[in-house]
């Protein structure tokens, strides 16, 4: 049976849902971080909104660390609460804002994995592109590299989106943004290749306007996109296994290797924040430090001089 709080948390969800537009991940996501924060309220005996004050939530997020919650997960615990005690404000739940005496905690940056140009030309150039299978997997791995796209977004291409001849492609991002991107000559060719031989195989009354299908002729979901990377990866060998999202990281980091500006970079990731963005510069310093350690004549004794 629910209590006034869980009520407010429903009501929260719906608010997200209907008016902020949310994606469905980071729903899920708020509204299970402040599930269990209502599974704590209630276990020392609190069930109202007005209940929620920074010592609660301080103590709340304290637990989350005992348990061994990684910064990540604490940071969007933190950024859930914020979010929900604001909402609770503004609607006159809380006569104060606790979440804005909230410190956040600091992320760990860790640097994405990313393909080599050598690793990526070869997973391109070997994959076996035979049968209406492989024109789409090899048409998924040329867009997902050669445009930086999310895989939500790929899988929600429609065939309309790609204009050949302007080569560009409209993504509909997180928050309803949409965008155009690039997208280079052999991702055309790929696509138009699948659209040519590969997808009448396997269109069906359920395949409406979408760009990728699944092997039932449906929309292609992104679960099957991750199996189809992971896959195609495995079968050409000695290239590192990767998601989707390391494909989308390899080719920000080679854009930015072959002279793009951070901004540019920005608009072709469709990232709101040129913050996040900016971690790939991160990525670009450390393989150009790893060049220069394997190349330059000096550079192993100057290191191993510093560490005497």
């Amino acid at each position: 049976m629910s209590n006034p709080l869980e009520e407010a948390v429903l009501e929260f969800g719906r608010h997200l849902r209907a008016e902020r537009d949310v994606s469905p991940h980071t729903l899920r996501a708020y509204l299970g971080d402040l599930e269990d924060l209502c599974t704590y309220a209630r276990s020392v005996g609190l069930t109202e909104p007005q209940a929620l004050d920074v010592s609660l939530l301080r103590a709340w997020l304290a637990r989350q660390h005992a348990l061994g919650r990684s910064r990540a997960t604490l940071a969007r615990r933190t950024a859930a609460v914020r979010t929900f005690t604001r909402h609770l404000h503004r609607r006159g739940l809380l006569e104060n804002d606790p979440g804005l005496l909230l410190g956040t905690p600091k992320r760990t940056q860790d640097l994405p994995g990313v393909l080599t140009q050598d690793d990526a030309a070869r997973l391109l150039d070997e994959l076996d592109a035979q049968g209406p299978v492989g024109l789409r997997d090899l048409a998924v791995l040329e867009v997902l590299y050669g445009t930086g796209v999310r895989v939500s977004e790929l899988c929600g291409l429609d065939i309309d989106d790609l204009d050949t001849g302007r080569r560009t492609v409209r993504v509909l991002g997180k928050g309803g943004r949409e965008r155009t991107v690039p997208v280079g000559e052999p991702a055309v060719r790929a696509v138009q290749d699948w659209l040519r031989a590969g997808r009448p195989a396997l269109a069906n009354e359920e395949s409406g306007p979408a760009l990728f299908l699944g092997a039932r002729g449906g929309r292609l979901h992104p679960t099957s996109a991750r199996r189809i990377v992971h896959t195609r990866i495995a079968e050409v060998g000695e290239v590192p296994d990767l998601s989707p999202h390391g494909l989308r990281h390899s080719a920000a980091t080679h854009l930015l290797e072959g002279g793009a500006d951070l901004r540019s970079v920005q608009e072709i990731l469709g990232h709101a924040s040129l913050q996040t963005t900016q971690l790939y510069t991160h990525v670009s310093a450390e393989r150009l430090k790893q060049v220069h350690r394997q190349a330059h004549p000096r550079s192993v004794r100057d290191h191993e001089s510093d560490s005497r």
